[in-house]
């Protein structure tokens, strides 16, 4: 436990900044997934239209520090592949 109040202020900030960061990641995931929904029931229209209110919040979670830029890339390129593969 932590005894100084330095130490007691850090653990408190560290705790608020957990709880954030799972809210945001949660947010990431649920915006994923309404992309993935859609390519597995081969609607593409749908897909394409989750697509792009997902890419802002994977960007802005790689803005954030969230996830690395490279991993939003990743995820982005996967998506756009699979709905490109639709066709």
């Amino acid at each position: 436990m932590a005894n100084s109040i330095q130490a007691r202020k850090r653990a408190r900030q560290a705790e608020k900044r957990r709880r954030h960061n799972a809210s945001l990641r949660s947010t990431l995931r649920t915006a994923m997934k309404k992309v993935l929904k859609p390519i597995r029931a081969g609607d593409k229209a749908a897909a394409t239209q989750a697509f792009k209110t997902a890419v802002p919040v994977i960007d802005s979670s790689a803005g954030k520090g969230l996830i690395h830029r490279n991993k939003a890339a990743r995820h982005k390129s996967r998506l756009n592949a699979h709905i490109k593969a639709m066709s």
